[in-house]
């Protein structure tokens, strides 16, 4: 499973369910990137979404417990429901929010980060997975500059040995 996720310099990913600081280059990498695979994500980021509907070209599980239908996406209860839902879906990303992120971080084995460069008030925190020694940077693009914010992709792989051993 793979996650896509964009962070602050403190690793936070937002505050009050929205993001601070948007940047309209990660939009279009977010859209490059999920393409046409299954996403996860819970029903307070689903409200954020455009319309609080599902994302269009995609197969959408929502991950909650107080939801029992959503037209256009698959409701799932529990992290170990969206993990299933996720492996018979082939490519998926986990797009949040934090509580997705934390419940299925340790079914993650790539992870999709764009770093922006500033520090909003946030309430919402991604691991850091610089501190984390299981994962490592496989890819770092350049540092870009969009309206004065610094921001630059990176890819993060889970080491091999303990990404065999949580399958």
């Amino acid at each position: 499973m793979e996650a896509i996720v964009a962070v602050y310099s403190d690793w936070g990913i937002g505050s009050g369910g929205t993001q601070p600081v948007v940047v309209r280059s990660d939009r279009r990498h977010f859209r490059e990137v999920t393409g046409s695979a299954a996403v996860v994500v819970g029903r307070k980021t689903l409200a954020d979404f455009p319309g609080g509907r599902p994302l269009p070209g995609r197969h959408n599980i929502v991950l909650t417990r107080s939801l029992a239908e959503i037209p256009g996406a698959e409701v799932v209860r529990t992290g170990e429901e969206a993990a299933a839902a996720a492996q018979r879906s082939g490519r998926c990303f986990v797009i949040g929010g934090a509580s997705v992120y934390r419940q299925l971080f340790p079914f993650m084995t790539r992870v999709f980060v764009t770093k922006i460069d500033a520090r909003p008030e946030s309430d919402s925190f991604f691991p850091n997975l610089d501190l984390d020694p299981e994962w490592t940077v496989a890819e770092e693009g350049p540092e870009m500059e969009e309206n004065g914010i610094r921001y630059r992709f990176l890819t993060y792989e889970k080491n091999s040995d303990t990404a065999q051993t949580q399958r």
